[in-house]
């Protein structure tokens, strides 16, 4: 699963309490990302590693609290529902992660249904939600959520496994409500003053956003921890290469800690990134940090020449739309 998030959300409930004892899990990869999967539990513990045998599968019996875990191979993750008992068999081709999920043995029905649950997830136009307004969003959401909820209780699942999804449903429908208010938050800052940053360039001295005055500034906020950042690196050094000698500046500003500073210097060296490379000042309580109300990475920002908020949540480099929207203002 590329979207790490709802994993991390669908895994909130805790397996503390619950009856322990011993599953068997077996795992055939195709073109497989490593020669060890790792078994994390719902505090993102590894709490088995599992390598290959003699026959080229992963294939371990070990001790589990019945609940949620997830399974990461080195690149990807997959949530597994284990309990006493269990005998998983996986078969999946790494290439096409979540599409190739198939499960067999005891215990296969309720993961085979997390896997279409994932996949379900991963198609899910999220985008076309949140362009919503509060009450047609509020409306959808719900609908989504008893959907699955009867889903759920129309299935012959294990119980527990039904309550532990449900309260799943329940998080990810906060969570989401979360994200929802924190984007209309966003909204009202457009069309407002940018409030300034003075920080240090990776290239020598420190820079601050009046120096960037005349031009158009599309900000990054990330840090060198965060997969998801890195992932959109590539496609914004696409953006700047096309933009290059356009009145346009970007500019990443890394939060990552103060301990991490030289690792940040050494990421940019090695990874020669473009743009105007900075340091937040006390990352993540940074002023300009709190301004924007920035608690998640990352987070984009597109300034207009006088430094005014044109959209305080701006697209992101691999969205086509943002060229789109550069095109526009360039022209």
């Amino acid at each position: 699963m590329k979207k790490v998030l709802g994993i991390l959300i669908a895994v909130l409930s805790t397996n503390l309490g619950f009856a322990q004892g011993t599953v068997s899990f077996q795992a055939n990869i195709s073109n497989r990302n490593g020669d060890v999967i790792y078994i994390k539990d719902n505090m993102n513990k590894t709490i088995k590693e599992i390598g290959l045998n003699k026959e080229g599968l992963f294939s371990d019996k070990f001790e589990v609290k019945d609940g949620f875990y997830v399974m990461f191979d080195g690149v990807e993750y997959a949530q597994l529902y284990l309990k006493e008992g269990f005998d998983l068999k996986l078969k999946m081709d790494a290439k096409e992660f979540d599409e190739s999920i198939v499960f067999d043995g005891k215990g296969s029905e309720e993961n085979n249904f997390l896997a279409k649950s994932a996949l379900e997830e991963e198609k899910y136009n999220y985008d076309d939600l949140l362009a919503l307004d509060e009450d047609n969003f509020n409306k959808q959401i719900a609908e989504k959520a008893n959907k699955q909820i009867l889903r759920l209780e129309k299935s012959k699942f294990d119980a527990k496994f039904i309550e532990l999804q449900k309260s799943n449903i329940e998080e990810n429908q906060k969570g989401i409500k979360q994200y929802f208010a924190e984007k209309l938050k966003s909204k009202k800052l457009n069309n407002t003053k940018s409030v300034s940053f003075d920080y240090l360039n990776h290239a020598g001295g420190k820079t601050k956003l009046e120096d960037l005055a005349g031009k158009y500034v599309y900000i990054d906020v990330w840090a060198t921890w965060c997969g998801p950042c890195r992932a959109e690196i590539p496609h914004l050094q696409k953006i700047e290469e096309k933009y290059h000698d356009k009145k346009i500046a970007f500019v990443s500003i890394s939060v990552d800690v103060d301990k991490d500073f030289e690792k940040w210097k050494k990421f940019v060296t090695d990874k020669s990134l473009g743009g105007i490379q900075l340091f937040a000042d006390k990352n993540w309580k940074s002023d300009f940090m709190l301004a924007y109300g920035i608690n998640a990475i990352p987070r984009f920002i597109l300034l207009d020449t006088k430094g005014n908020i044109i959209d305080a949540d701006a697209k992101r480099p691999s969205d086509l739309k943002l060229q789109e929207q550069l095109d526009s203002l360039l022209k």
